[in-house]
């Protein structure tokens, strides 16, 4: 399996990048906002994800492991294929899908080209407390946090996500915390309580 390539672009499309490693050329179906981002000739370095069908064989590409994962995770969807997913990370960042998740929000979904309210209800419903370590572990360990306590990656993941250390911390003062709470559920509690704030 293709899990990453690193060459240089010898071709681009609005969603497609041909990458050039050690003379072999490679065609990486990507995001817009990526494709846009590369020029012939730049180095390039993306992990990737294989699809195989029963008639092709597709490599799609993301510059983050975020955003690998969450590409990945939405594929578990019932009725959600590469490129509706691929589609979703289009329009939609990391901290929007996963706050939308946390939230039970299926509303933000139905904006993307492809997904019905079905699909959308089914991305929440399905991914539902499956999305807190996309965010939560790789935020924690990018910061090198050594305060392992839960409000602490609570604090850590909010940020994480755009909002200040101000913001994420008022919120968590008005959340009741049980000391039994898992970093997922005071996640969610404290991303209920910014509901009415002005997203990042």
């Amino acid at each position: 399996m293709i899990a990453s390539l690193t060459g240089v672009v010898r071709a681009a499309t609005r969603d497609v990048l041909v990458i050039d490693v050690n003379g072999v050329g490679y065609s990486v179906t990507v995001s817009p906002a990526v494709a846009q981002a590369h020029d012939i000739g730049d180095p390039v370095d993306i992990l990737t994800s294989l699809i195989v069908r029963e008639d092709s064989m597709t490599l799609f590409g993301f510059l983050s492991q975020q955003e690998l994962t969450l590409f990945e995770s939405l594929l578990t969807v019932s009725g959600v294929g590469p490129k509706s997913a691929l589609g979703v990370l289009s329009v939609l960042s990391p901290a929007e899908i996963f706050s939308a998740v946390s939230l039970e929000d299926d509303s933000i979904f139905k904006s993307v080209s492809g997904i019905g309210p079905k699909t959308a209800k089914l991305i929440v419903v399905q991914l539902s407390g499956r999305l807190s370590s996309v965010v939560t572990v790789e935020e924690i360990d990018q910061r090198q946090q050594s305060n392992s306590s839960v409000t602490a990656q609570v604090v850590t993941a909010l940020i994480g996500l755009g909002w200040s250390e101000k913001v994420a911390k008022d919120a968590l003062s008005h959340v009741p915390v049980d000391e039994n709470m898992s970093v997922a559920e005071l996640l969610k509690a404290t991303l209920s309580s910014l509901a009415q704030v002005q997203r990042p």
